[in-house]
């Protein structure tokens, strides 16, 4: 509705500020956990996350966008992982991925929202240049022809993750990584290949769809692999 009525600065704005909430939560418990009291890592925190949000506004470059997006990716997967169950994780990738089809295959709205927010130039995609010498800020993301970059939703990255995180919260294991969470990465990847061979044919494609199945069979086989319960 924003972008219909020529008010993209209230998308941008948004953007923005859930854009600095974000990088705050997840370097606020990586600096206490550091050994830092919590007012210099609230401190801190505030800090970065305003200073990073300058320079994604000043300079919107590919490896900037990049380079936050993992930043957040990792935060806003890491809090939804350890808020959600197993159960709710797999049913709400269950559901985002039959969403995502449907907007991308069939009403095809996903595609028409996608490029109208691309010239907000913000973190909600991640940009892998075909050239070295790409510019975002200069090419930006061209509507017909061969396109100079791959792109990526964030949230194709991000919601894969979070059954990754739940497998790890909330089953028990020893050592760094339990076998359902390891699962649910190799699946992820099996995914993400698979993903990439059609997006190489030249159409845009769903990217959930195949991630979160890739997630969700992963957990699974490493689950009954390792003798886990399937729900922790």
């Amino acid at each position: 509705l924003a972008i219909k009525r020529n008010m993209k600065w209230v998308i941008q704005l948004t953007i923005l500020l859930a854009v600095g909430a974000t990088i705050f939560y997840g370097f606020y418990p990586i600096l206490y956990m550091l050994g830092i009291s919590e007012t210099l890592s609230s401190t801190l925190g505030i800090i970065l996350a305003i200073a990073l949000s300058i320079v994604l506004y000043k300079f919107p470059e590919w490896y900037v966008i990049d380079t936050i997006g993992i930043i957040i990716g990792a935060a806003a997967s890491s809090i939804f992982g350890i808020s959600f169950g197993i159960l709710p994780a797999i049913v709400l990738l269950s559901l985002l991925a039959i969403y995502d089809a449907i907007s991308v295959y069939k009403t095809k709205h996903m595609i028409d929202l996608a490029e109208g927010v691309m010239d907000l130039r913000l973190p909600i995609l991640f940009i892998i240049p075909k050239k070295l010498n790409y510019s975002f800020i200069k090419d930006g993301m061209k509507k017909e022809g061969e396109r100079d970059a791959f792109f990526m939703g964030l949230g194709d990255a991000v919601m894969p993750t979070v059954l990754v995180v739940s497998a790890n919260v909330f089953i028990a294991h020893t050592g760094f990584i339990s076998y359902p969470a390891l699962g649910a990465i190799i699946g992820t990847l099996t995914g993400f290949i698979g993903l990439t061979i059609f997006v190489m044919k030249g159409k845009p494609q769903a990217g959930l769809p195949f991630l979160n199945s890739g997630v969700i069979l992963g957990y699974l086989a490493g689950a009954l692999l390792s003798g886990t319960p399937l729900l922790g």
